[in-house]
């Protein structure tokens, strides 16, 4: 308008008008969000995050302004999640407050670093944004997967464990350990029947069996290069760790004891086996600093050590992999000795990605030759587990994201038909 005063007069003058009403309202903007410090802003997140897991971390934003605003809100992530969406809009009455929660999840552990947040604000003239830069950097530790662990306390309690995948085992018989006897309830065994105690009551009683307790439970776990195969983002370690974690809660809760020793070329960590209340924290942050290399795996020495610091005949479970029968073979001597004085049961993994690879259609003979060669290593897989039954070695193979559960399962069938 000012530009335009040069051929018409009048417009000069709304525009050095329009001109004085925006510095006003410019300088209102400026004096509203400028004269006081009228935002704070927290973030409450656990001191620990779960590894695999979303991990809730929500921001609190306090106004002390008279006025309502607009927020700009954005918080300085670990750099490693890579997220550019943390970043929120809200408003906020006045003296009023809001909370933002989002979610993260870790895909490796070790140390994570927050930084700061920046809130922008915004009157409702919109003119001006002021930046407060609110609470202090902190470092967040990621261990592997405890939340788990409490979901499976949570369905235990109320008997939900099927939820997860978790099967009901039918026992081939009695439990090895008399317990006491009860009244009769629908659902109980009628072989468990205690006919004497029965005829003196005059109601039917039942035998009670627990299972045999204390027997020991190791988690084997290979740290070597075939280790560090990613699935969904974590390396396949992270996916062992994470069932050893689990096993090692359930074997506790059946009163047995759960042990840990981790290796690659040579023994690196060692646990010996216990159900004390401290054994899951200590199982925990032994876990917490495993990492791969690229290294080869040395079985001589794994036997080595198992033989020296394992003397009472115990549940082995080794978590490893195998590209293929010939790296089998190779180690297949020392796995017959391991089995020979415990259990043992190797716990190895499916490719999920090659078997939906496999199973669709080919378009053009690259492909059809692409999926003979998949389907080769697939069945050299399975040829594995043959391979290992042959042995009288116990074998999972899974995919990553059944790992736990098909661990549980095949741990508790394992118990239930007292094969150790």
């Amino acid at each position: 308008m000012l530009a335009a005063g040069f051929w018409w007069h009048w417009l000069f003058t709304v525009g050095r008008v329009l001109l004085a009403l925006f510095a006003i309202a410019l300088i209102a903007d400026i004096v509203i969000l400028w004269h006081r410090r009228g935002i704070t802003a927290t973030r409450q997140c656990s001191d620990r995050f779960s590894c695999g897991d979303d991990n809730d971390v929500s921001l609190h934003i306090h106004s002390d302004y008279p006025v309502a605003l607009t927020l700009h809100v954005i918080d300085e992530v670990p750099h490693i999640f890579q997220r550019r969406d943390i970043d929120f809009v809200h408003t906020v009455k006045p003296h009023g407050s809001c909370t933002i929660t989002y979610h993260l999840r870790p895909t490796q552990r070790g140390v994570y670093g927050f930084g700061r947040i920046r809130v922008f604000v915004s009157s409702f003239i919109g003119l001006v944004q002021r930046r407060y830069t609110c609470d202090q950097p902190i470092d967040v530790k990621v261990y592997p997967s405890y939340l788990m662990l409490n979901r499976y306390e949570l369905l235990a309690m109320s008997n939900n464990l099927t939820e997860l995948g978790i099967k009901r085992i039918r026992r081939a018989g009695n439990n090895t350990e008399f317990e006491q006897i009860k009244e009769y309830v629908q659902g109980d065994e009628y072989r468990t029947i205690n006919w004497l105690a029965s005829a003196r009551r005059n109601q039917l009683m039942v035998n009670v069996y627990q299972d045999e307790r204390s027997q020991q439970i190791f988690n084997l776990i290979d740290k070597g290069r075939v280790m560090q195969q990613a699935f969904n983002g974590m390396t396949l370690l992270d996916y062992a760790i994470n069932a050893t974690l689990v096993l090692s809660y359930v074997a506790v809760r059946k009163d047995d004891k759960a042990g840990l020793m981790t290796f690659n070329e040579d023994l690196d960590d060692f646990l010996q086996a216990a159900k004390s209340s401290t054994q899951m924290q200590n199982i925990l942050e032994a876990l917490y600093a495993q990492e791969t290399d690229f290294g080869e795996t040395d079985y001589s020495a794994l036997l080595v050590n198992v033989n020296r610091l394992i003397r009472k005949r115990s549940l082995l479970v080794l978590y490893t992999n195998f590209s293929g029968l010939n790296s089998l073979q190779r180690q297949l001597p020392y796995l017959r000795q391991l089995n020979q004085r415990h259990r043992l049961l190797v716990v190895f993994f499916d490719d999920e990605q090659l078997n939906e690879f496999i199973r669709q259609k080919p378009h053009d003979s690259e492909e059809y030759y692409q999926q003979i060669i998949a389907e080769k290593i697939s069945r050299e897989k399975q040829l594995i587990v043959t391979t290992l039954q042959q042995q009288g070695i116990l074998s999972l193979l899974t995919t990553p994201d059944r790992l736990s559960i098909n661990v549980i399962n095949r741990y508790l069938e394992i118990k239930s038909r007292q094969m150790f």
